[in-house]
């Protein structure tokens, strides 16, 4: 598996580059038990993924031996705009330190799970909040069809309005709740995240939330359940590897193994210079070409 993930690891950097050609890039991370002689039990290691926009499909799965903001720091040199991740402390100093070349979006299913820890104390409210949320989430879903143009005025018609609402009964409710109690927490939190959470309204091509990178990190919590830990941070950074092709397959629609296996056997004759033909989209928009060809021919 190393040597293989060396062999592919100009490819990775490859996909790398071309994710961070994205507009709009998601980001989330998750820990990985990572086996160490030198200790009685595993430690943990983290694997990031970044998710690239709709012009640039792709996912690539980072390693890191930590949670600091290093890792992701060192991936996203050179990106220039919109990350959406979650409220980590360690993503603002990448915001700031960009100079406004990295722009955050917030994640409004993480602003809606806050309120859960309040539900048992201030269950009313709790349910009000939701139902805010949830009339953010109906505007979305009448936007799914809608080109980005349109989805952005959509937004501006019924999102902002709402938005507005909603931030002036927290407000109101702020002022009635004690100010350590869990629901004072959850309206803090999207205080405290506002900018971040409303800036999906001023661009169609941004998300509400940032799902799409939790429900591409549980493919390695699955997975987890498999193999256990990976036996080195070396281990790590090839399984990171790997992980980014059948991710971005699985994201593409594409069989992995049918992809891996024509890339491995092309690869001691594949010019070093067209390397970017083996990406999973350049192979299956070249794949898909060739059928539409034969089926022409055919008729």
């Amino acid at each position: 598996m190393a040597a293989g993930a060396g062999l592919r690891l100009p490819h990775w950097q490859l996909l790398k580059k071309h994710v961070l050609q994205s507009k709009v890039l998601h980001t989330d991370d998750t820990t990985v038990p990572v086996r160490d002689e030198s200790r009685s039990s595993h430690r943990y290691g983290r694997l990031w993924d970044y998710i690239g926009d709709a012009g640039h499909p792709g996912i690539v799965f980072d390693y890191t031996t930590t949670h600091a903001r290093d890792g992701p720091a060192t991936f996203l040199k050179g990106f220039k705009g919109f990350l959406q991740a979650d409220a980590y402390g360690a993503y603002d100093g990448i915001y700031t330190g960009s100079n406004g070349a990295i722009i955050e979006i917030g994640c409004w299913a993480h602003a809606r799970n806050k309120f859960a820890d309040a539900e048992s104390t201030d269950p009313e409210r709790t349910l009000a909040a939701k139902a805010w949320v949830r009339k953010l989430y109906d505007v979305e879903d009448e936007a799914k069809t809608l080109s980005s143009a349109e989805r952005l005025k959509l937004r501006q018609e019924k999102s902002v309005p709402l938005l507005e609402s909603f931030r002036q009964w927290l407000l109101a409710q702020k002022a009635m709740v004690l100010p350590k109690s869990p629901i004072t927490v959850a309206i803090n939190y999207i205080f405290n995240q506002w900018e971040a959470l409303k800036r999906y309204t001023t661009d169609g091509d941004l998300h509400i939330d940032n799902n799409i990178s939790e429900r591409t990190l549980k493919l390695i919590g699955m997975g987890r359940g498999n193999w256990l830990f990976v036996g080195s941070d070396n281990g790590g950074r090839t399984a990171a590897v790997w992980f980014s092709f059948t991710a971005t397959c699985k994201h593409l629609g594409m069989d992995s193994f049918a992809y891996l296996r024509d890339v491995l056997e092309r690869l001691p004759t594949h010019p070093a210079d067209r390397l970017e033909e083996l990406l999973p989209h350049r192979w299956l928009a070249a794949r898909t070409a060739t059928t539409t060809d034969a089926d022409s021919n055919a008729e």
